[in-house]
């Protein structure tokens, strides 16, 4: 059974700084795509970054490009989300994912195949 595990999530006031942290557990996987995902109350889940471990490349919203940066150690199977400059807007549950077939659609919710339970981000106007 695979898990993820989301930590780091709390309240920080504009402009302030997260770093958010998910360790997957369970089995291995020679090439996947680990994303992080938002849904903030009354609102679809939206997209925010991904990076495909193996080869390292990695992709972002329009709305978190610049601010956030996300990176990984394949050999942990874990990805972090480095968000800076944050934003009142950035309020939401923060959820991380895992694709395993790695099939390159990582804005797409359903080609992840396990999801983390969400850790929440309030940022204070």
């Amino acid at each position: 059974q695979v898990q993820l595990v989301e930590s780091g999530g709390g309240l920080v006031q504009a402009g302030g700084s997260l770093r958010l942290s998910c360790a997957a557990s369970g089995r291995t996987f020679s090439s996947y795509t680990m994303g992080w995902f938002r849904q903030a109350p009354g609102k679809e889940r939206e997209f925010v970054a991904a990076m495909r471990l193996r080869l390292g490349s990695t992709y972002y919203a329009d709305s978190v490009r610049g601010r956030f940066t996300i990176s990984g150690d394949n050999a942990k199977i874990t990805v972090y989300l480095q968000m800076n400059s944050l934003k009142a807007e950035d309020t939401a549950i923060y959820y991380c994912a895992l694709d395993r077939g790695d099939t390159g659609r990582y804005n797409q919710p359903y080609v992840y195949d396990y999801w983390g339970q969400g850790t929440q981000v309030t940022v204070s106007s």
